[in-house]
């Protein structure tokens, strides 16, 4: 529908413009009529935040800009205008709608955030006019129906009220009793606690209308009084000390929700009704049992059916998109949220829908229906979504399950009057998922209560655990990340971005050995505590900003250089470099100063030449491995993310299920076959989109400079870029900055000591290359031969239960170690393979031996005690479970024989095991014999009232004898 035509969307019951043309008709306005870029929506995977658990809103993606850190080769960088539909997630962390889905009719974990963008173009005049136009004229909602915000000053903070924004929207034609000021919480956005902020402006719609005015009911919650549209003018950046400094470029960030302005163009008083959800809500009806949706809140919606309805259609539509972007159900961080999203939905479809297992993912294809145009990669997913949601939800209802008995278990084992158990609700709920609102439900229904002490106890512990993990988001280093002062008065001053091409500049000798060249650089500018300086002292910690250098600056998941540089002239004086960073184009070498160092300075910088090496042979192998695995488990196989160490390698990646043995082996030997035939790798610098036009290259989701390097293995990269070339299909082509081997052969060997599920359907493989490779191997060679040793004498079938043990301790300290030794993972699997069935085969030796011992035993002591009521006698055992089996073979040849037994061992312990006769129940109790009897050895004892067990000091063994049977006259 052309924007502004006569065609345009149309208010009205008959014309009520359907949510894809409502997004379609926002996009092209902006595209069209005003010159912005369209942009696609970002996945909800945040790139490059380790904050953010999900991308939360539309200027996440942008957020680089703001700050000042876009690399100026960027495509980012290049953006003056741009306009999006971008997918967005609530829920977990700073913005959580997660436990108030369903109780509404408008709060969602999943929505549509459209939006558009000035990045030092237009500011508050042109941003205000566009926003009018598009509401009034395209989707020409009635004028008296809009009230606008505007930042009304805050004197604490010294700023005074919008007056530019008020008068724009007056000169615009909004009457003066529409335009109303709000204070800071209400007008004032923030990115974060630091960082670049400024005032808005909001445009709300009166939902009834009718001529009245509506000014007191803005911002006071009111459901028929709605924000639709938030215009945020970026014109400050709060410092650390909480004061406002103004930013070098003003940005413009407007954000509108689609479902809600679906619901005023559609005349809906809520999202739900839209055309946005109304099919997944029919779709559920279709598969329970429940009564059809009716809209209902509160305490009108009778068993919560209607709640229950929201929430389902709002959470699977969040699975869908997460499932897309690689988020899956896990275990923690954007992944543990996702988990709860799931498990919340299927209660709500199994205990108040009364629905089959399953509907949750016959739903998706209606998500796929109503998103799938906007969002094309839901199509290409659908089957792989279903395939997750059935998997999971499969599981948790076995949770349920299990949860469930031990809830009843625990319960009955309870003495009368106690709370269930803190410690055995927090398990329940850390490792089964099982939800703290249902165990509250069950005990309530038992009216019993919840040890609610202990479990916040542990609670707390988990998360004071948590928030010590070192993989928690580090704080920024303030000497190696500029602010964006900084940045903008480097750029002022002219201060040329670093040409960082030497860090490529490397060749391959005669002998096959990499020579690095060092590099010499000027001293530009110096970084420390913020600020920018001429000039650090000796033992200060500092940022060093160069013309040029051969440091490789963290990136593209390889750790940075380390080395050093020297000031010319004096070479027995040393600098480290300790890492080194980028941002926004300069790269900042973290350094602790010496000597003085000051702008000007000329020195020489040496890398650290066997840790750049081992990046390189690492980072090679990374791509090595990318090919690889997409040979042998298919073209499906996606990259997910990598980290590349001078000690190892990380391959996260898309996978329907455990990689095999066998496929593990094939993995290494496709990477072992070019290692041997050692290819050249080709590296070139090409334009972005001569590259993305090449048939099966590899690229993962993150901003790429303009031009971009090209890094092809076997294949001359002139040759991969020919049109309708398929030689990227055959070989290893991806987009990448990082730094690599010039010929395969130099990596020697790769292994994949570690591979592992991280959620379900992706994997994470570690790798080590070179003489780390063959050392485990060798490693791995000599526990095979460890292994072969063991299960040799395992065949000769000893005879003697303390060789049989001593077997069984040494297959157990094998499994250990095979475990936790890096040795090949195929092999590994392997090795644990023959351990398991070992261990089964001596456990069972075992076990046979002791039977037929305590038979040998147990026939003597009834030679002994021919027909006794009670037998008590000391017999040689060598453990408390030979000694159990003399017991209760006793008691089934002689039924109505009561029988304790004691067994002194060479340590000065006497083991103790009883058994009563059925007959002598309940006045004769198994488990107070074995205690009065093992009290008297100064011992501990337990059991049930039939069979007990415990164990003493020899030096009370007569008496305890003696005890043994006053204590069985007294009750027999």
């Amino acid at each position: 529908v052309p924007c502004g035509g006569p065609r345009s969307p149309r208010r009205g019951a008959a014309g009520c413009p359907p949510a894809a043309q409502v997004r379609a008709a926002f996009l092209r306005f902006f595209q069209e009529r005003h010159g912005h870029r369209r942009l696609p929506s970002a996945p909800v995977r945040p790139r490059g935040d380790p904050r953010l658990l999900f991308v939360n809103a539309g200027m996440n993606q942008f957020k680089p800009i703001f700050l000042g850190t876009v690399h100026p080769r960027s495509e980012l960088a290049q953006h003056r205008r741009v306009v999006n539909s971008q997918k967005c997630v609530r829920a977990g962390g700073k913005h959580n709608d997660l436990e108030d889905v369903g109780r509404d009719t408008y709060h969602h974990t999943f929505f549509e955030m459209l939006g558009n963008w000035s990045f030092g173009d237009y500011f508050k005049e042109e941003a205000c006019s566009m926003a009018w136009e598009l509401l009034t004229e395209v989707y020409e909602i009635p004028r008296d129906r809009l009230y606008v915000t505007y930042f009304g000053g805050d004197s604490a903070l010294g700023l005074s009220a919008d007056e530019e924004c008020r008068d724009v929207w007056l000169r615009l034609g909004v009457p003066a009793s529409h335009v109303l000021p709000f204070p800071l919480k209400d007008n004032f956005w923030e990115m974060g606690d630091i960082g670049p902020c400024g005032p808005c402006t909001e445009i709300h719609y009166d939902h009834v209308g009718g001529g009245r005015n509506a000014a007191a009911l803005v911002n006071q919650g009111s459901p028929d009084v709605v924000e639709i549209w938030n215009l945020v003018f970026m014109q400050y950046s709060r410092e650390v000390e909480g004061n406002l400094l103004p930013l070098p470029q003003h940005h413009v960030d407007t954000g509108m929700g689609l479902e809600r302005l679906v619901t005023v163009l559609q005349n809906k008083r809520s999202n739900y009704d839209t055309d946005l959800f109304t099919p997944i809500l029919d779709a559920i009806h279709k598969g329970c049992r429940a009564p059809r949706y009716q809209g209902l809140v509160g305490s009108a919606d009778i068993g919560r059916v209607n709640m229950a309805y929201r929430v389902v259609a709002d959470h699977v539509r969040t699975l869908c998109v997460c499932i897309t972007d690689g988020i899956y159900p896990g275990f923690s961080g954007a992944e543990l949220v996702l988990r709860r999203i799931l498990r919340r939905a299927v209660r709500f479809c199994s205990e108040v829908l009364q629905a089959p297992p399953g509907l949750l993912a016959s739903l998706v294809p209606t998500v796929v229906e109503v998103l799938g145009d906007a969002y094309p990669e839901l199509t290409k997913n659908a089957d792989q979504i279903m395939d997750i949601i059935n998997e999971n939800e499969v599981a948790f209802l076995s949770s349920l399950e299990r949860g469930r008995r031990i809830i009843e278990r625990t319960v009955q084992q309870m003495e009368p009057a106690t709370s269930f158990p803190g410690e055995v609700a927090w398990s329940l709920y850390g490792n089964l998922g099982f939800p703290l609102d249902l165990i509250d439900l069950m005990l309530e229904e038992k009216g019993i209560s919840l040890d609610s002490a202990a479990f916040n106890a542990l609670a707390l512990e988990d998360a004071k655990r948590k928030a010590g993990d070192p993989q928690a988001a580090q704080p920024e280093n303030m000497n190696t990340h500029l602010d964006v002062h900084s940045l903008a008065q480097l750029r002022s001053s002219n201060v040329p971005a670093t040409d960082d091409s030497p860090k490529y500049a490397y060749t391959l000798g005669q002998q096959g050995q990499y020579e690095f060249s060092p590099c010499q650089a000027t001293v530009l500018m110096l970084y420390r505590n913020q600020c920018l300086q001429k000039e650090v002292g000796a033992g200060q910690h500092c940022g060093v900003i160069l013309d040029r250098t051969n440091f490789y600056a963290e990136q593209g998941g390889q750790d940075s250089d380390q080395g050093y540089m020297m000031r010319l002239g004096q070479q027995d004086i040393l600098f480290p470099v300790e890492s080194v960073h980028l941002c926004g184009g300069y790269v900042i070498h973290e350094v602790t100063a010496v000597e003085t160092l000051r702008v000007g300075d000329q020195v020489q910088l040496f890398v650290d030449e066997a840790q750049r090496l081992a990046c390189m042979t690492n980072h090679t192998a990374t791509h090595l491995l990318n090919f690889a695995l997409r040979h042998v488990l298919g073209d499906s196989t996606e990259q997910r993310g990598s980290h590349v160490t001078a000690e190892r390698l990380r391959f996260d990646f898309d996978t329907k299920g455990p990689v095999t043995v066998e496929q593990l082996q094939q993995v290494e030997q496709v990477v072992q076959d070019i290692i041997q035939r050692n290819e050249v790798v080709h590296m070139a610098e090409v334009p972005l989109t001569l590259a993305r036009e090449v048939q099966g290259l590899r690229a993962v989701d993150e901003g790429y400079p303009d031009p971009v390097r090209i890094v092809s293995l076997g294949v001359p990269v002139e040759n991969v870029l020919t049109r309708h070339s398929e030689a990227a299909m055959q070989t290893s082509v991806e987009l990448c900055c990082g730094t690599h081997l010039l010929q395969t052969g130099s990596m020697e060997d790769l292994a994949i000591i570690s591979e592992r599920q991280l959620v379900k359907g992706i994997s994470r493989v570690i790798a080590v290359t070179g003489s780390q490779a063959k050392q485990a191997r060798e490693v791995g060679q000599c526990l095979a031969m460890e292994v072969d040793s063991v299960s040799l004498r395992m065949k000769q079938r000893s005879t003697s239960i303390s060789e049989m043990q001593n077997l069984s301790k040494e297959v157990g300290q094998l499994t250990k170690v095979v475990a936790n030794t890096a040795i090949p993972q195929w092999q590994r699997k392997e090795l644990q393979t023959i351990l398991k069935a070992l261990q089964r085969t001596a456990n069972t030796a075992i076990r046979k031996l002791e039977l037929q011992q305590a038979e040998k035993k147990a026939q003597n002591l009834l030679a002994k005690h021919c027909n006794q009521p009670v037998i008590i006698d000391t017999v040689p055992a060598d453990s408390l479970s030979i000694l159990m089996k003399v017991v209760n073979h006793l008691c089934d040849k002689s039924p109505g024989t009561s029988v304790l037994l004691l067994s002194p061992q060479a340590s000065g312990e006497v083991l103790c095991a009883c058994q009563v006769s059925k007959n002598c129940l309940p006045a004769f109790s198994a488990a107070d014999w074995a205690v009065a009897v093992c009290t008297q050895m100064e011992g501990k004892a337990g059991g049930s009232h039939i069979v007990a067990k415990g164990s003493g000091n020899a030096k009370g063994m007569q008496g305890a004898l003696t005890t043994a049977l006053e204590f069985a006259h007294s009750k027999l």
